[in-house]
């Protein structure tokens, strides 16, 4: 199988990125869709009916996704209410924390649970709970992960090297100590980066849902294989609830994208709309108590500056899992 590098990206003319005609050829993608979804490209309707009521009052800024709640160990319904209404909206809500203890694992645990997310992700640097906390290690295995740094992290979704029967769904990170300065959070729900390719040319999307689109290579430690390479789509479409997923990062290295003229314009694109001034994506730099519930969206982290004579540095919690949010 042939792929093609970040250098290979780059040298696409992205001049011609908004041209709708002489698309290259396409090989035809065998991810299976269901068919009479807004995510049936054999169709219109639905997805012209699914696309007019997604644009339509959309959160403008991150304030908009604001809750304030009492006590997150015990939603009011109202409160329960309104973060379901703008995950239902959005794929995310913004939280903040009115009570309660800000710097238990249990508060993140608790939450998750209220919304049907009970099947955590244990990945490689989470902590013996599941829950990873996320912080500046100077030292151990977490050190080699940019996570772990003050460092910017670029453009993903959670869990992008994971298996397909272990793709991450939905994810809350919680704060517990914000940093000296920096460390703002940009956020992009998927399902407006999905209409948004659409738009643009439907040819995209069906090479972004080749099976092997996307291919992150082993993880190797010390000469240990301690997870194998993982191929699989940037969209895909659960058969069952009929949820779209999308899988992706930005990272320039260790990243193989199948040698496909359409997916080389469709990477294309989409690192423009990332790095450019799409007006969906929100900005919020989360403070003591705060969080982000969410199925998954796409989202980066800037760097930071922190105090790191002491253990009083930025800290976040992160829980993963393999569950959507219940009534989304």
């Amino acid at each position: 199988m042939a792929f093609f590098s970040d250098s290979d990206i780059a040298s696409t003319n992205k001049a011609g990125l908004r041209s709708r005609n002489a698309q290259p050829m396409l090989t035809e993608s065998r991810a299976p869709t269901p068919a009479g979804t807004p995510f049936d490209l054999g169709g219109t309707q639905a997805y012209e009916t699914w696309r007019g009521w997604k644009f339509a009052d959309y959160p403008k800024t991150a304030a908009d996704l604001i809750v304030e709640v009492r006590d997150p160990l015990c939603l009011t319904v109202a409160e329960h209410k309104a973060i379901i209404e703008h995950c239902y909206k959005a794929n995310m809500a913004l939280y903040a924390c009115l009570g309660g203890d800000i710097g238990s694992k249990e508060t993140v645990a608790r939450l998750g649970q209220q919304f049907g997310l009970r099947h955590l992700d244990n990945n490689l640097c989470a902590d013996n709970d599941s829950i990873t906390s996320v912080r500046v290690m100077p030292s151990g295995r977490q050190h080699e992960y940019i996570p772990y740094s003050d460092r910017p992290l670029r453009w993903h979704t959670d869990g992008y090297y994971n298996r397909p029967q272990q793709q991450i769904q939905a994810f809350i990170m919680h704060c517990v100590r914000d940093a000296d300065s920096g460390g703002e959070n940009a956020l992009l729900d998927p399902e407006i980066v999905y209409l948004l390719v659409r738009d643009e040319n439907p040819a995209y999307v069906r090479a972004l849902m080749q099976p092997d689109a996307m291919t992150i290579p082993a993880n190797v430690e010390q000469g240990i294989e301690i997870r194998g390479a993982e191929s699989g789509p940037v969209f895909s479409v659960d058969t069952n609830t009929g949820a779209l997923h999308m899988r992706y990062t930005a990272r320039r290295r260790s990243i193989l994208w199948k040698n496909d003229p359409v997916l080389r314009a469709a990477v294309c694109f989409l690192e423009d709309m990332l790095s450019g001034d799409c007006p969906y994506i929100l900005r919020h730099c989360l403070k003591p108590g705060q969080g982000l519930i969410c199925n998954n969206v796409l989202h980066t982290r800037a760097g930071f500056k922190d105090d790191t004579t002491t253990d009083h540095g930025r800290l976040l919690y992160r829980a993963r899992y393999y569950d959507r949010i219940v009534g989304t």
